[in-house]
């Protein structure tokens, strides 16, 4: 009997696991996916390298994972009872004494393993590179990460210099057709203009880079005075390069702040009460984030069985709704309770309180009342609107066939 049950969990695992991991690769790619596009977008017209994309990608997968685990936790198991169901084995299992709740130890285990590892992401590393994030976007803003000059445009450097150049060759090496203007305080101005150049590190002063120019000329313009004209074969132009302003510190922001560090400023007399709110908001809202997904395995089976002789899919769509609709309603609490219009606590446990009855009620309705339904009456009103839906489409693919009335049959006629 312990050999027929371990292989019966190994089994339950099995059909947990592929689905979960799909859903978690899949909601997680199509986030970062959206989000690629815009990043794209906005490093190129900040002339940034293109490697950028990807790192500041890597710091908003622990920001997406806190969504991904719970929905693909929840869809895994959905999925793996939506089949015993369907094929009959839950029936057999049921028969032969096997309750739900003996069923679902294998996925309280590995739940109780994603809330430990969804904790420390919530907790611990979704902060920290949130804070990584928005420090590469300001140093993507400032160019301390490497802004290109861009090629068939004018280019203003430190508000006294603007650089244009026709082509670039050898990945940046190599610059053809340049011009250059400079003006300086006492009203004078280099009109620079050369056939060819290159960027070279300053070694002794790391605040400007050399642009080395051949065979170009340079037009020396004096107020009230004759423009003077000097050809060369090779000039260097030292360009100052603008000073790089200094990141602010962490916690500008409650989400950059780690739990500890949460609690600590939400019972501390020292701050505001509306900093003190904001902390017991976050810190809320993010507790209600994990210990959901204690539920999410009852809700999952309550959602997974259709009615007999029926293979009706509104349970996946319905289990959908509901997670990320009380995601959204937790969102809204904790906006709420930082404006110190409701407390923390009742805005972020109050829909959760809700929302565990509402689950503790379905899941005994499947597990406990012969032939129970928690969705049940909504079931009935999908399974009549698919008919109808199915009997128009049936119609209309008739009509459009050209059928004929038994009077225009010509064997009738005949």
């Amino acid at each position: 009997m312990s050999n027929f049950i371990t292989s019966v969990d190994r089994y339950i695992f099995r059909l947990v696991l592929v689905p979960m991991l799909g859903v978690f690769l899949l909601a997680a790619s199509l986030l970062l996916l959206e989000k690629m596009l815009r990043l794209f977008e906005f490093v190129s017209t900040e002339g940034g390298p293109i490697n950028v994309v990807f790192e500041m990608l890597l710091n908003l997968i622990p920001e997406y994972a806190g969504l991904a685990i719970p929905l693909g936790l929840m869809l895994g198991i959905l999925f793996a009872f939506r089949k015993l169901a369907i094929t009959s084995e839950l029936d057999v299992m049921r028969a032969v004494g096997w309750s739900y709740t003996r069923l679902l130890r294998v996925p309280y285990m590995m739940t109780l393993a994603l809330m430990a590892l969804n904790f420390a992401i919530v907790g611990y590393l979704q902060p920290k590179a949130r804070f990584a994030y928005e420090e590469m976007e300001f140093e993507l803003r400032s160019g301390a990460l490497g802004a290109s000059i861009k090629v068939g445009e004018f280019n203003t450097i430190e508000d006294r210099m603007a650089l244009r150049i026709e082509e670039s060759r050898d990945d940046g090496r190599e610059l053809i057709g340049i011009f250059a203007r400079l003006a300086s305080n006492n009203g004078q101005v280099l009109s620079i203009s050369a056939r060819e150049g290159r960027f070279l590190a300053n070694r002794e002063d790391r605040n400007t880079i050399i642009l080395r120019l051949t065979d170009g000329t340079i037009v020396h313009d004096v107020p009230n005075g004759t423009p003077r004209v000097l050809s060369f074969s090779q000039h260097d132009l030292p360009i100052d390069l603008p000073a790089l302003e200094r990141f602010r510190d962490r916690g500008e922001d409650e989400r950059e702040y780690i739990l500890p560090e949460l609690l600590e400023i939400g019972w501390s007399e020292e701050v505001s009460a509306q900093d003190r709110a904001g902390s017991l908001a976050n810190f809320n809202y993010r507790m209600v984030e994990v210990v959901m997904m204690i539920m999410l395995p009852l809700l999952a089976v309550a959602l997974a069985v259709p009615p007999k002789r029926s293979t009706s899919a509104l349970g996946i769509f319905l289990s959908i709704v509901i997670v990320v609709a009380y995601h959204k309603i937790n969102q809204y609490g904790e906006d709420v309770a930082q404006l110190g219009r409701i407390d923390p606590f009742l805005a972020l446990w109050g829909p959760f309180a809700v929302l565990f009855v509402l689950i503790a009620w379905m899941y005994y309705r499947i597990a406990f009342v012969p032939g129970g339904q928690p969705i049940g009456a909504l079931e009935n009103v999908y399974g009549k609107l698919a008919k109808r839906v199915k009997k128009l489409f049936g119609r209309k693919k008739r009509g459009g066939l050209g059928a004929t009335s038994e009077t225009e049959d010509p064997v009738l006629a005949a």
